[in-house]
């Protein structure tokens, strides 16, 4: 097992990915730059989590993970336009930004 499979953030993005592919699957072709952006924005999370966890504690570890929390950020933001535009309910954005939420959390933790 590698050292990053027991942080519970990235049990978290991991999560998160799983939630916004059930999502993302309901997009259409017209949606196809929010679909894009979403996934590269989901799919950094856990990588940039794995690649920072590796690093030594230091400036280069910190930039990885300060990536994942901007990349979840990113994932908040879409996740609001998917609400304004209809595609998901209040009850689905509200999920989906609690998963962001505590992964952010956590993130800030860990960069420290």
């Amino acid at each position: 097992m590698f050292a990053h499979e027991s942080l519970d953030a990235y049990k978290c993005a991991l999560e998160f990915v799983s939630w916004s592919t059930g999502i993302r699957r309901r997009l259409n072709s017209v949606q196809r730059n929010i679909n894009d952006q979403l996934q590269r924005a989901e799919e950094s999370i856990p990588l940039n989590i794995a690649e920072g966890n590796a690093k030594r504690r230091g400036p280069d570890r910190r930039r990885y993970l300060e990536t994942a929390r901007a990349s979840a950020a990113e994932c908040s933001a879409a996740i609001d336009v998917l609400r304004i535009t209809l595609v998901i309910t209040q009850e689905e954005a509200e999920t989906g930004k609690d998963l962001l939420d505590r992964i952010s959390a956590m993130l800030s933790k860990l960069s420290r």
